[in-house]
This record gives C-alpha cells, structure tokens and sequence, in this order.
C-alpha cells in the first residue's frame, strides 16, 4: 500500500509539469502524422493532462480509443463535413473551453482556419508541428492573420524547418523550434548482428502505399537484380491507397519479377520486418524526416534514398547510408548494387547508426524538448 502511495504520489506531480494540454489531428487517414499525433499524446499524457481531439469515426478515434482510456487520454472526437465549418469551430470551442486546455499541439494544416476562429479569445498557447514540406507560399493577407498567434512551430527537421520560414508568415513573438521525432518502434537492443548472409538478399520498403512513396522506384531499381539473376525479395509494408492501387497494380503486373515482390500491407508488427532485412530502399519523391528511415536506421540496415529533401540531413547528422541522384531509376539502381556489395562484404548490422539514432531520435530526448514550450 505504501508503494502504491508513493507511485501515485508521483504521477500525480509528474501530471503537474505541464498545464492541461491539447494535441489536435482530425485528419481523416492514418500514417505516419497520425502515428505521430498519438504518439505525442502517450508521450505526454504522465506530465499533463492530455485531451486528443480527433475527427469522429476517423482511424485515430476507432483504433486508438480503448488504447487511450487505458493510459489517461482523453478522446474527444468532433464531427465535421468540411474544414471551414461552424460546427468544427464550435465543438473545438467548446472542447477547449470545458478540459480548461492551454496548450495546444496542432498536427495538420487544412483545419487551421476553423481553429483560429474556435481559439479567438482564449489564452492558448498554441504550436504547430510541421511533418510534411509544403510548396505554396502562405504569406498572404489572410494567412498573416490566421498564424500571427502562433507561439511555436516545430519543424521535425532542419530541412522542414527552412521550409517553414519561406512558406509560412510568422507572428511577432512566433519562434521555430527543430524537434527530432522519436522512434514508433525503437529495437530494445540490436536486433540483429547479421546482414546479407543468407543465399537471398531481402529488401524492404514501409509506407503507405501511394503516390510519391517510391514503391515503384524500388520494383524498378531491382530489375539490375533480377537482370543478374541474383535471389531476392522485395517487402512492401504499409496500406495501399485505394486511388493508387489501379496504376500500381497495372505496373507490378507487368513486371517479369512480379513473384519477388510482396504485399505485406498494413503491419502492427512492423519491427519484425526490420529484424528479418538486409536493405532498405526508400526512393521516396521528399520527406519531412521520415520514420520509417529513422526506425531501419536504428535498427542497423544499409538504407538507400534519393539525394532530396531531408535525406542528405541524416548523412550530415553522422549517419552512413547511400543516396542516388534524385528521381534517377538508373542512379538508383546504381546505388543499390553498391548498398548490396558493401552489405555483403561486412556481413553486420551498422552498430554506429544504431547508436546514434538512439541518441537523436529517443522519446526522452523528443518530450524534453516539447515539455519546454509547454505552460
């Protein structure tokens, strides 16, 4: 009884590190900006009292729900046809206004318009985690007045981060802030000291499954395999999008190695693909940082990208991977075949990635960080 009394004691001072805190995503999909909203919310929910709005009966709300009762997090799921709506407006409001929330972590962007509207009065402390690059300038009349309130931006890289500043229009006391993501799924210890030593070389790729992902840059870069006749296999894991499924399908029916690629789908297990790799190839067309990059680091496999957006960071950052000229096919192919040779040559997990992705992407080091913009 007495160390239950302790721990409680505890966790009830931990609770009052941070004033009650919102984090916001009402996107109706599910990938790695929704992995990472609720990820945040567990991440934070033992120093605040956390509530997670969320679109009602959207993939956060139906799949996170009992999860989120068990750890403290209150869902409030919101209804709403389209992203300007009083009704949005309104039941955000209300939200806010009845769990006495005075932080505020947005992830998204198309809702930001209803939000300024469901904030306007209140003393919220509002931030707004930015995943993904963004093309068009929002520095007009109406954008300027939509973010001047905005306390923090966190860009969860330093490529986002020069994305942010010449996209978005800042408020006179908006600061950005570089916050690194932390692992989804962190090996607990090298999970494999062995790479490339079996007859067959396994490749993986994880993520959704659409356009700009690079699942048919990867099929394409092992034809150089297939032409060699070397024993391969190539694993796409991740959801297909329904409307990329035609012209993915269409393609990989075609392709005379068909039988070496395989749909795993969505997996709630993905670590174990990462233990069961040798490679990873992730031709992606640009990310914000990419977290499934960062988990195949961690987990010591020889990565392959494009030579865009982020991934030259990581080289920066220290880690050893490879990089092909940007949306080159034979690039790519290239530097799969160099990715193989040295993979084969050493034989073992990349201790020193391993190493230094736990030193940058861990969750103590991310909540930290976020704790100190917190009220």
């Amino acid at each position: 009884k007495t160390r239950f009394y302790i721990i409680s004691l505890m966790l009830k001072k931990n609770k009052n590190l941070a004033s009650n805190t919102s984090i916001i995503c009402l996107s109706p999909y599910y990938g790695g900006m929704e992995m990472d909203a609720f990820q945040m919310a567990k991440m934070l929910s033992d120093v605040s009292n956390v509530t997670l709005i969320v679109k009602k009966n959207g993939p956060i709300h139906i799949q996170h729900q009992n999860e989120a009762n068990h750890l403290g997090i209150k869902i409030e799921p919101v209804s709403f046809i389209k992203n300007l709506s009083l009704s949005l407006i309104l039941n955000t409001r209300k939200i806010i206004k009845k769990n006495t929330i005075e932080n505020i972590i947005y992830f998204g962007a198309s809702e930001l318009k209803s939000l300024y509207f469901s904030f306007m009065g209140l003393k919220i402390n509002f931030i707004i985690r930015h995943g993904t690059t963004k093309s068009s300038s929002k520095k007009d009349f109406l954008h300027r007045i939509i973010y001047h309130k905005v306390n923090y931006h966190i860009a969860i890289s330093k490529h986002l981060a020069k994305n942010v500043k010449k996209i978005i229009p800042f408020g006179k006391n908006t600061q950005l802030k570089v916050i690194y993501s932390s692992l989804r799924n962190a090996p607990s210890n090298i999970p494999k000291s062995k790479v490339c030593s079996g007859p067959s070389i396994s490749l993986l790729h994880v993520s959704r499954i659409t356009e700009g992902k690079g699942q048919i840059d990867a099929i394409k870069a092992c034809e150089a395999l297939y032409q060699m006749k070397k024993d391969f296999s190539l694993h796409l894991v991740g959801e297909m999008d329904p409307n990329y499924q035609q012209k993915f399908t269409d393609y990989l029916n075609n392709v005379p190695y068909k039988n070496s690629i395989k749909l795993e789908g969505f997996s709630a297990n993905v670590a174990q693909f990462y233990i069961e790799s040798d490679i990873f190839i992730f031709p992606s067309k640009g990310e914000g940082l990419g977290n499934s990059f960062i988990e195949a680091l961690s987990y010591g496999l020889t990565c392959i990208a494009y030579n865009n957006t982020t991934f030259p960071e990581f080289r920066d950052l220290g880690f050893d991977l490879f990089l092909a000229e940007d949306q080159s096919i034979e690039s790519l192919k290239s530097a799969l075949l160099t990715a193989i040779d040295f993979c084969e040559n050493n034989k073992v997990a990349i201790t020193k990635n391993i190493q230094l992705a736990e030193e940058l992407f861990s969750s103590k080091k991310e909540k930290r960080e976020i704790l100190e913009l917190l009220r």
